[in-house]
């Protein structure tokens, strides 16, 4: 295990608790983990720092709107920003919040939010994001388990802000807009008391005040960051400044080990939601190297526009995205005509050759990169040199496609809220770790805890069980629920509910989920997260949610088939009609199952881990109708609940 190294050893059961595998930390922190960067004590550090440093570079870019077109990127510098976040600080001070007061922060990504976010670190208020996915009932949730007393929003979500009324106005006494406010908005607030502002209007209304910055210390909580969760209500995760600025510290120590230094140079896409640790951390990571962060349009039809306008050198991403950037370059080659397309897979296959042979992707096929690779570096703005995929499992044949074919280095991260994002990174340039998310980041201790009711063996040659995570980058607790946090922390270690496998290398694989198994009528246990990972190598579908119950003896599944995949097979079978239609036709059924299947010996899955029946939905899971969160993590219950007349069916005709 090359890039790990133990730091203490596993030990068998005891006293009613499970046996636990050695414990290790990456081998770049084999001499200790990164040391305290001197002066940066909390979040606002990191920006006030930048501000010194670098007060006339670019930090904040927005695409202007001529004439209903969208034009180039203009920027605010570090200096304008700081002067703007110190007159909303100043201006929220003056509403009566102090050090510990809490403000949310609600809509999509844009300069407004950074600028709150950032007055919100200078006077050690907690800012806390609300989520642009949820509905009102979620929001409302927040503001009064918080304790909001100033919401700031994006125009278009006010009238969600205000549907919160009368049970928010308890704590919430001022509302922000990042744009203007109707005059209706305003008799409807004072109905309540409260007071709104347009964002102008709020930027002066401190006047001349100026209010002393409190002192704060790295234990403080800068952010109550609410995690969606696929049961039951949003937990309130409390990050410090210490979990933050350790965080930087480790993933800083990663990138100049494997030579990918960020400079303030570097460009980065913001798209992904702010309200979510893993693109908070990386704003931060970018702002404590006086980098530049330019926001898209809010429309994921434009992404690609925006990337192309903005040129960024980093772009973090999804599965969902890169799935989609995946199925459009496989539809595009397939279209390019013959000799395009066979000089696409020529070139493919060479390159893929080279670096499975250990070649650096920059070097392993330097002519395939000019004359075919570089249209799709193009594609990305011509300038993205590091691909970062989060938040859920990339397919393993997406995550080498594009590796081969993007010019840049593509790498799977894992880490969760309570982990304050990133725990592991694969490495650049290290083909055998696609399809794991690397060893951890050299701020960390990890160890498996064994799950003897799954199987699952930390002490084995193969070692699998639960990921337990400990080090500073750690929560501080779930806000008012001390109950759950004694479930997940325990001795320091926190349980993040995933199971993992030890690869030789030490990369770790994600495997399944602790919790998602059931039993079927036969008695046999499935664990249902490691058949959807397998089934999704299917590349002729894009998501698969697989169900059993202990009343029947075998599973089924609800399945978005990949339309391109589809309608090619269906085109060279003579089955004729739109995608609809082509879902509901048994052929296409008795395919997908087949592919199924195929995989399944493949990969040697017992006979009751085979899928019986399927139902291919041409609707791809969502938030609208609540199926999945928004990290795209299935939410079963409620798929079971949509799904259940489906499931039904599937029984009945199945049996």
């Amino acid at each position: 295990m090359q890039h790990v190294v133990e730091v203490e050893q596993g030990r068998p059961p005891a006293d009613g608790r499970p046996s636990v595998g050695p414990t290790y930390r990456s081998a770049f922190a084999r001499d200790g983990f990164p040391a305290p960067v001197p002066g940066l004590d909390s979040c606002y550090d990191i920006f006030r720092t930048a501000v010194e440093k670098y007060p006339n570079n670019r930090m904040l870019g927005h695409r202007e709107i001529v004439d209903g077109k969208a034009g180039a990127y203009v920027w605010k510098t570090y200096k304008e920003v700081f002067g703007l976040a110190t007159k909303i600080g100043n201006s929220i001070r003056s509403r009566g919040l102090a050090k510990g007061s809490r403000c949310g922060i609600y809509g999509v990504n844009c300069s407004e939010w950074i600028i709150t976010m950032e007055a919100c670190n200078a006077h050690g208020i907690y800012c806390v994001p609300l989520y642009d996915t949820l509905g009102a009932g979620a929001v409302e949730f927040i503001l009064c388990h918080a304790e909001v007393e100033i919401a700031f929003a994006e125009e278009k979500k006010i009238e969600q802000v205000l549907k919160t009324f009368p049970k928010s106005t308890e704590f919430l006494k001022t509302i922000v807009s990042f744009g203007k406010v109707t005059q209706e908005q305003k008799e409807e607030v004072s109905k309540y008391g409260l007071e709104i502002y347009s964002w102008d209007d709020f930027l002066s209304l401190a006047g001349d005040l100026e209010f002393d910055l409190p002192v704060k210390e790295k234990t403080d909580i800068c952010t109550i960051m609410y995690t969606s969760g696929t049961t039951g209500d949003p937990k309130g995760v409390l990050i410090s400044n210490a979990s933050i600025i350790c965080l930087i510290a480790g993933v800083d120590r990663l990138l100049n080990y494997v030579n990918e230094h960020l400079e303030q140079r570097d460009v980065y896409m913001s798209y992904l939601p702010l309200a979510h640790i893993f693109d908070r951390v990386v704003e931060e990571l970018f702002m404590f190297h006086g980098a530049s962060i330019g926001f898209w349009r809010g429309d994921v039809k434009l992404l690609v526009e925006d990337i192309g306008a903005l040129k960024p050198t980093i772009l973090c991403a999804v599965p969902r995205v890169l799935d989609r950037i995946f199925s459009g370059l496989q539809s595009k080659i397939s279209s390019g005509g013959f000799i395009k397309s066979t000089l696409f897979n020529l070139a493919y296959k060479f390159k893929q050759f080279r670096m499975m042979r250990g070649a650096k992707h920059d070097e392993a096929a330097a002519i395939c990169d000019t004359i075919v690779f570089n249209k799709v570096k193009e594609g990305l703005g011509g300038n993205v040199r590091v691909i970062l995929s989060g938040a859920a499992p990339l397919a393993t044949h997406v995550e080498e496609y594009l590796r081969v074919v993007t010019c840049a280095h593509v790498i799977q991260g894992y880490g969760l809220t309570e982990t304050c994002a990133g725990s592991f990174l694969s490495l650049p340039n290290q083909m055998s770790m696609i399809g794991t998310v690397g060893p951890p980041v050299p701020n960390i201790d990890v160890r498996l805890e064994s799950v003897p009711d799954m199987d699952y063996d930390a002490l084995a040659t193969k070692p699998r069980g639960e990921i337990c995570i400990r080090g500073e980058t750690l929560f501080s607790g779930y806000h008012k629920r001390e109950d759950l946090t004694k479930d997940v922390l325990v001795d320091g270690w926190f349980h993040t509910g995933d199971i993992g496998e030890w690869q030789p290398d030490g990369s770790m694989k994600i495997i399944d989920r602790k919790k998602n198994i059931f039993k079927l009528s036969q008695g046999e246990y499935v664990a249902v997260e490691n058949l959807e990972n397998i089934y999704g190598l299917v590349s002729a579908i894009d998501s698969i949610w697989v169900y059993g119950n202990s009343f029947e003896s075998f599973l089924v599944a609800v399945i978005n088939p990949n339309k391109e995949a589809l309608e090619s097979w269906t085109h060279a079978n003579g089955i004729s009609g739109d995608f609809e239609t082509l879902c509901e036709n048994p052929k296409a059924k008795e395919y997908i199952l087949g592919e199924l299947s195929k995989v399944g010996k493949e990969k040697k899955l017992k006979g009751f881990e085979f899928i019986k029946a399927v139902y291919l939905e041409p609707v791809p899971f969502d938030m609208d109708r609540d199926l999945i969160t928004p990290t795209y993590k299935k939410k079963r219950p409620q798929l079971l609940k949509y799904y259940q007349g489906v499931i039904d069916n599937m029984y009945k005709s199945a049996k």
